[in-house]
């Protein structure tokens, strides 16, 4: 079956991808070579399992037509499940993945991915925003009540991130209206102006949480995470690709610059998870060690946000991307903390050293995936990265995916015997895993699109 859908624009520069310009997809670095890839036929088989399985799986399971919003709650051994809550995270990147669905060409009569996205916007701005203190509360109940109206900077930047990509696939204004509205919210609200970067963690009315409140949930209250902030600047790029607001430029570009300093240095060893608020490393003890899923993710976003930044510049700061930082974290995951055996990448590890956690956990695969596509846009010829993307398919196609619905499972052993056998949850969406198919099919199966973007309205 011919699947259309919006082309993505590419340029090159004495061999330098320009990338996508302003609106584009986020989907890969530079053009591949499809055609002479050997990764072609995989490319071909996963646009199918995207357009007959996954998404199918994720519009027919996860769809709360009555309630609002998105059910997920499904696990590959005891089925489905009613959950307690709607979380903000995973329900802002179900909309950001249906958009991204309904662009790619992938919406159907029966399926209206459009349809599923502007569901969820319409629960995002009915149940979870705060309209007495502004920004979203982070969870509510399953049929939309308030649950934790906490706000944490990790939940806002992936509703600034989701609107954006909606706004891109239905052509509503009020969505980029509403993406910038949030994002002076958090400048005025979580920015340290004395020390640069942004605070985490905030009662409902903004007051801060304290030093080491169990009440954070995701990394350290009161202190600065590299998971939090490599986020945060994924957000900004695609808010100001389409915007091209100065005030967001000037974000961009400060969250870029500290995550390439501190949390993602030019050595992946010294890669760090949190730092105190002057930028003092933490000794918190889950602070030690780092993430190769992480180091990885941002080895992609970094050259997309520098993308990003020299769109409409005839001289910028970044006008050669960062190609030997990228190739550097790439390398390093590589090296120690893939399975040269099995295929895939493990979780954790610490400096130069084996890995300390051998988990295979669904979306540092998925990251691995995209880096890798990413990294094969830049050197066609680099026989390691096609073995690791091509041992990394072996090991998803043979020990993640569930047989049932075709949807890859939380976590397993090196091994691949299963550990958390979740499919849907309020930690795990369509987000990680279906971007990186996306990218990949988009780099190994390109196809000429027919659709266009839609007025704005």
């Amino acid at each position: 079956m011919r699947i259309t859908r919006r082309r993505i624009l590419h340029f090159l520069l004495l061999g330098i991808g320009l990338g996508a310009m302003g609106g584009a997809s986020v989907l890969r670095a530079e053009p591949a070579r499809p055609q002479a890839s050997p990764l072609h036929a995989e490319a071909v088989r996963w646009r199918t399992l995207l357009s007959e399985r996954i998404l199918p799986y994720w519009y027919d399971t996860a769809m709360d037509w009555k309630r609002g919003g998105y059910v997920l709650a499904d696990d590959a051994v005891r089925g489905r499940s009613e959950p307690d809550e709607k979380q903000l995270v995973t329900q802002a990147r179900m909309v950001w993945t249906f958009s991204l669905a309904h662009r790619e060409g992938f919406s159907t009569p029966q399926r209206d991915y459009l349809k599923a996205a502007h569901h969820g916007v319409a629960f995002l701005r009915s149940a979870m925003r705060d309209r007495e203190h502004g920004g979203y509360f982070w969870s509510v109940t399953a049929d939309g009540k308030l649950r934790d109206g906490r706000k944490r900077l990790y939940g806002e930047a992936f509703v600034v991130y989701a609107l954006v990509e909606y706004h891109r696939a239905s052509g509503d204004a009020a969505a980029l209206r509403d993406a910038l509205e949030l994002y002076r919210e958090l400048q005025r609200h979580t920015h340290d102006a004395a020390h640069q970067g942004w605070m985490e963690h905030f009662e409902r009315d903004w007051t801060p949480l304290p030093v080491g409140d169990r009440n954070a949930i995701v990394e350290l209250a009161g202190h600065k995470s590299a998971n939090t902030h490599l986020h945060w600047m994924e957000a900004l790029a695609e808010l100001y690709a389409d915007s091209h607001d100065p005030d967001v430029r000037r974000s961009l570009t400060e969250a870029l610059g500290l995550n390439r300093r501190y949390f993602y240095p030019a050595d992946p060893a010294n890669a760090a998870f949190h730092f105190h608020p002057d930028w003092t490393p933490s000794a918190d003890p889950s602070s030690a060690g780092l993430s190769y899923g992480h180091n990885v993710e941002f080895a992609w976003l970094m050259i997309r946000a520098e993308q990003v930044l020299r769109q409409g510049t005839r001289f910028s700061l970044h006008a050669t991307p960062s190609w030997p930082h990228f190739h550097a974290h790439v390398d390093h995951a590589l090296a120690h903390g893939t399975d040269l055996k099995l295929g895939g990448t493990y979780n954790r590890g610490a400096g130069n050293g084996p890995a300390t956690d051998t988990s295979k956990v669904w979306w540092v695969q998925a990251e691995m995936i995209a880096a890798l596509t990413d990294g094969l846009g830049h050197q066609p010829a680099n026989s390691s990265y096609q073995d690791a993307l091509t041992r990394t398919f072996q090991f998803v196609n043979a020990h993640m995916t569930d047989a049932r619905t075709g949807i890859w499972v939380d976590t397993v052993t090196s091994e691949g015997a299963p550990k958390s056998t979740g499919l849907a949850h309020n930690w795990k969406a369509n987000y990680h895993d279906v971007r990186a198919l996306v990218k990949f099919v988009d780099a190994f199966d390109p196809r000429p699109s027919v659709v266009t973007k839609p007025a704005a309205k």
